[in-house]
């Protein structure tokens, strides 16, 4: 049976053409509100409206055309299938999940416009062979594998056209869903939060900043073996097109079926990668999607991809973890329960309310990090238990609290890590690891 992926299909570029599809979302929202009302209606129930809005029906409607759009508009529903975690309903967070692989790719004639534009009208001279269908698609640009005249092989990532001019538009509305579909209280200011998306998706969109950061990050673990980074062809790399080595690897998942000791290396590599960036380098790869690995049986390395999402990081937020896994070290309750405060996790108002509550989550954090040993991540009972605590604090709207926008980014680029360790039920033994950030 052939995938209909597999054929192609243009991206809505025009601000018009976007907005109609959303539109048709939010039509089809409505609708699958109206009959699965009717129908809960007859059966002698009383609705409330989130739970007609949550539906599963719904959810594919919102996850079919997010990825029809691509874009921001689908870059934020994978983060929201990410980063939310279990906090969504089951129906919503397993469909919303399918953003992460769901990419159409561009037809071969909406292509040719997009490279011509970039590289001139004569660019299939530069190439021995370009690949038209994609290796692989995803929210901003799709990618391709190329060969130079001289038998180099390439990786030639292009972006989809009208991604950049559509990014504030999108992330206008999908706040507007997000708000829509109750999920988000009317309280909660996401303003600032909406501003930070935004900037960050423009950067993201910008490949000659992407390719900067490749170079970059080729430099900074050039000492460390576990990993490779392909180099940068500038020569090819424009705004929308970024040209690099291909390096070949397989997904990072395949990993799920290696000895125990090969999956807890893997990960003892890349937590020290992360701890690097956050309190050596200042400089964070904030995208932990699993795409953005790739594995090499032969040499034992893992491959580093997609450098959009790099940002500094300031030094009051690594001081801010500093304290916090100092505190979680030292089985220090009082400790941990302050540094959430000054490091944004928590705010003032959850406290105040909800104290006894907070401690036990944090006696159930502390219980976790203190036990000797590896830290066994396939073991996650102790997620069920934080979530029902958190779900019992959430529901006191008045408290909800957004950290700070680096804190953000920064606990993205940990948690996606610890849920790789978890896909790979690796064994680490972290302790030692953070206990060398205080020497």
């Amino acid at each position: 049976m052939t995938d209909e992926r597999d054929k192609g299909q243009a991206v809505p570029g025009g601000r018009l053409a976007r907005l109609g599809v959303f539109g048709k979302l939010a039509g089809g929202v409505a609708g699958g509100v109206v009959a699965e009302g009717a129908r809960r209606l007859a059966n002698g129930e009383r609705p409330r409206m989130g739970d007609l809005l949550l539906t599963p029906a719904n959810a594919t409607r919102v996850a079919d055309q997010l990825s029809h759009l691509r874009g921001a508009a689908m870059k934020l529903g994978q983060m929201i299938s990410m980063d939310a975690g279990d906090m969504l309903p089951p129906e919503l967070a397993t469909i919303l999940a399918r953003l992460r692989d769901r990419a159409h790719h561009m037809p071969p004639a909406q292509l040719d416009r997009v490279l011509t534009a970039e590289w001139g009208r004569d660019w299939r001279r530069r190439f021995a062979h370009f690949q038209a269908h994609p290796i692989a698609a995803a929210s901003i640009g799709q990618v391709h594998r190329a060969r130079l005249p001289d038998g180099r092989e390439l990786a030639i990532k292009v972006q989809y056209p009208g991604v950049r001019q559509s990014i504030d538009a999108d992330v206008d509305n999908v706040a507007t869903l997000l708000r829509v579909s109750g999920l988000l209280p009317k309280e909660l200011d996401i303003a600032p939060l909406l501003v930070e998306a935004k900037r960050q998706l423009h950067e993201e969109a910008d490949y000659l900043r992407e390719g900067e950061m490749l170079t970059r990050y080729g430099a900074l673990v050039a000492d460390m073996p576990d990993f490779v980074v392909p180099a940068l062809y500038p020569d090819l790399t424009t705004p929308q097109v970024l040209a690099m080595d291909f390096v070949a690897g397989v997904p990072v998942e395949m990993l799920e079926t290696a000895p125990q000791d090969v999956r807890d290396r893997v990960m003892h590599s890349l937590i020290a990668l992360t701890l690097r960036e956050l309190f050596d380098w200042g400089l964070m790869q904030t995208d932990p999607n699993f795409a953005n690995y790739r594995w090499q049986a032969e040499t034992g390395r893992l491959v580093l991809l997609d450098f959009g999402a790099a940002r500094s990081v300031p030094s009051a937020t690594a001081d801010g973890y500093r304290g916090l896994m100092t505190a979680g070290l030292a089985n220090d309750r009082d400790a941990v329960r302050a540094g959430a405060v000054t490091a944004g996790f928590l705010g003032e108002a959850a406290i105040a309310r909800h104290r006894p509550l907070v401690d036990r989550m944090i006696d159930v954090i502390l219980a976790e990090m203190n036990k000797p040993g590896p830290f066994d991540f396939g073991d996650r009972a102790f997620v069920g238990v934080l979530r029902e605590q958190g779900v019992e604090m959430a529901r006191d709207r008045s408290t909800w609290h957004i950290p700070p926008i680096d804190t953000l980014f920064v606990q993205r680029k940990i948690s996606g890590t610890a849920l790789l360790a978890a896909r790979l039920k690796a064994r680490v033994d972290v302790r030692p690891m953070i206990a060398a950030l205080r020497e």
